[in-house]
């Protein structure tokens, strides 16, 4: 990503008074928008065409509209919109089915467990850093 693109998120997140981090911060922000355009881009390359393009007519598949799924990400919990498609048999990579962790969440949860740190304090610790 280039430098000036980053410095414009960062001005427009301070001047709408917007955090970095947190629930509804600007990491968390980012993270919706890119899971949910890799989403739709798995949906289109699952159809075999973009939204939109007439050649879907007729293919015996197309969008059905979204789920909403809530993940969690190395930058909290994130609320995506997830698409489905009318015959059911589209299968996200980037968000899998029955997936709810993202990342590397599982990795630090067993490290810090194994580390002596119990489940209560975990829990406690990823309270405190979702703000």
């Amino acid at each position: 990503m280039q430098p000036a693109a980053i410095d414009r998120l960062l001005a427009d997140a301070e001047a709408s008074g917007t955090p970095i981090d947190g629930v509804d911060g600007l990491l968390a922000q980012m993270t919706k928008a890119v899971l949910e355009r890799v989403l739709e881009t798995e949906m289109s390359d699952h159809l075999g065409y973009e939204r939109g393009d007439s050649s879907g007519n007729g293919s015996g598949n197309s969008r059905n509209g979204h789920g909403v799924k809530t993940v969690h990400t190395t930058a909290g919990p994130v609320t995506i919109a997830v698409p489905w498609d009318r015959n059911g048999e589209f299968a996200p990579r980037i968000v899998p089915k029955g997936a709810r962790r993202l990342g590397q969440i599982d990795e630090m949860i067993l490290s810090l467990y194994a580390r002596g740190m119990s489940t209560r304090d975990i829990e406690a610790h990823r309270r405190v850093a979702r703000g």
